[in-house]
């Protein structure tokens, strides 16, 4: 039987799956990433049996500046109609949150950023992924847009001090989560040499903050391996069954 194949849906050059694409691949997974900001026009989920939908600078509702973002929502909409095991990061949350009813908007708090502890809820004891993290786990926040309103019917999983909805649920195998555990010092560095006038702004040093990301690393990886161990082994569940995806509805903005 051939691996697993997990669509990735990356939507700037130095926004990869980072620390997620070893993981996930030393799980027996094959990943197939989507490069819709080139050009690429997004594959429909048919042969997948994952999504996973990283982060971005841009808004979840850019449409007019990033215009594969509405087929990047119907795929995962699609993924929870279909029970496809779906991840989606920062960003990719948010859109996650977007497609299945709920709402995204600047965060309140002003942005979220270092390396930062978020408290679990008790509906993650029972949650095949976040099971596995410690009821209060660090996660490398780098985010200006919250997640305003939950999905109805999502279940809540943990909150930060600063913004509530760090984590969610939709359906048996669809999840968001709102900082970046996929993230690497290198990855964290080149953000910050982007990012650098918005970081000076919202009060961060940027270099310090390239240092603490790199601090972390280690109590990073042993946080959160497990998660993504866990997010494969829902898949390979899957595939082992037979499941795939399938067609999701017609093409918007590249994606059917």
């Amino acid at each position: 039987m051939t691996d697993p194949a997990l669509l990735v849906v990356q939507h700037e050059a130095d926004t990869g799956p980072g620390w997620f694409a070893g993981w996930l691949a030393d799980s027996g997974l094959r990943l197939d990433i989507a490069h819709p900001y080139r050009g690429e026009l997004l594959p429909d989920l048919d042969g997948y049996e994952g999504l996973l939908v990283l982060g971005g600078a841009m808004g979840p509702a850019d449409d007019d500046r990033c215009p594969w973002l509405p087929g990047t929502r119907a795929l995962m909409a699609g993924a929870v109609e279909r029970g496809l095991p779906a991840l989606g990061i920062c960003l990719g949350g948010e859109l996650l949150a977007l497609a299945c009813g709920g709402t995204v908007a600047r965060g309140r708090q002003g942005p979220e950023l270092g390396v930062l502890p978020f408290q679990l809820r008790p509906e993650a004891a029972s949650d095949p992924l976040f099971s596995v993290l410690p009821p209060t786990a660090a996660v490398l926040q780098w985010h200006w847009e919250e997640i305003a309103q939950l999905p109805p019917g999502a279940v809540w999983l943990g909150a930060s001090d600063a913004y509530p909805h760090q984590a969610f649920r939709i359906g048996a195998a669809a999840w968001g989560v709102q900082g970046h555990p996929e993230v690497t010092a290198d990855i964290a560095a080149a953000w910050a040499r982007e990012d650098s006038p918005l970081l000076l702004e919202a009060g961060r040093d940027p270099a310090s903050l390239v240092a603490e990301v790199r601090n972390a690393e280690a109590m990073l990886v042993e946080t959160w391996r497990p998660l993504a161990g866990r997010f494969a082994s829902v898949i390979r569940e899957r595939h082992g069954r037979g499941l795939t995806g399938t067609t999701v509805g017609t093409r918007d903005g590249g994606a059917a």
